[in-house]
């Protein structure tokens, strides 16, 4: 076992200062009574109620869930078929072709993404606005849903579903009493990956939003050109306070969940 030494001690202090220390600068200074974000003038909430009357954010992050909320559950869907499909099916004639169109947005430059699915949008004649954002986030998020729910798959014991069979389930009743459960926290993680990578895009909405949809990142980066502002800081804070209460939800949810499972193991192994 290895010593926790003053150089390790050292080396975890630096790196997580570097990390979340302009995360406490940013949260100490939306409470700045200044204007000016560089210079404090004493403690004030008065940003927050100015970002709560300005319409605009409002209306930015309005879109921006609605976009979130309905790509990822587009690509969560369409994912976990392509990952159903790729780990079971086997080899079928046009696997590489389908895998390679799955995966190839990991690789493909946000730029390229963006531009494409703009040319296509005008080709076709879709106005662009929430519909376009929606497609264009489903496109290149689906592929970490797909990557997500397959490593589950893999290693998914097939004999549960072959007894499924057996005892008279249809494939998609199989499917959905006994595969979709057990494969459910990949599935979750599928979906919560997709929300938060449509929730930070920038790049990829730019090309493809309209004058009548503009999301969050957007707006931020239209604000940020001009200057950075204390209101900009308070939203910042927020978005921050909603991911410190989810992680730390959903780590006491897992605790609580894999205790339980202990529990009723001992008690299973105990009655036996």
């Amino acid at each position: 076992m290895r010593r926790f030494t003053w150089f390790n001690a050292t080396s975890l202090t630096f790196g997580f200062a570097f990390l979340y220390m302009p995360m406490v600068i940013l949260i100490i200074y939306s409470f700045n009574a200044s204007k000016l974000v560089t210079v404090w003038a004493g403690f004030s909430t008065k940003w927050y109620g100015e970002l709560l009357s300005n319409q605009a954010f409002l209306d930015a992050a309005w879109v921006t869930l609605r976009v979130g909320v309905a790509s990822s559950t587009l690509a969560t869907v369409l994912g976990t078929m392509a990952a159903y499909v790729l780990v079971r099916a086997g080899r079928f004639h046009g696997r590489t072709l389908f895998s390679g169109m799955i995966y190839a947005p990991l690789v493909m430059p946000e730029v390229i993404t963006g531009l494409s699915l703009l040319l296509l949008f005008i080709g076709i004649g879709l106005d662009r606005g929430i519909f376009t954002i929606i497609l264009a986030h489903t496109t290149f998020s689906m592929c970490y849903v797909s990557v997500v729910v397959s490593s589950r798959l893999v290693s998914f014991d097939k004999s549960l579903e072959e007894a499924a069979l057996d005892l008279g389930c249809s494939p998609f009743t199989a499917f959905r009493l006994v595969t979709l459960p057990i494969i459910a926290p990949a599935v979750v993680s599928g979906w919560l990956l997709a929300f938060t990578l449509s929730l930070d895009d920038l790049v990829i909405a730019s090309f493809t939003a309209g004058p009548s949809a503009t999301t969050l990142p957007i707006k931020i980066f239209s604000a940020v050109r001009l200057g950075v502002s204390p209101e900009i800081n308070a939203l910042s804070t927020i978005m921050i306070s909603i991911v410190a209460v989810g992680v730390i939800s959903a780590s006491i949810i897992s605790k609580r969940a894999a205790i339980k499972q202990q529990q009723e193991e001992m008690a299973a192994v105990r009655s036996s």
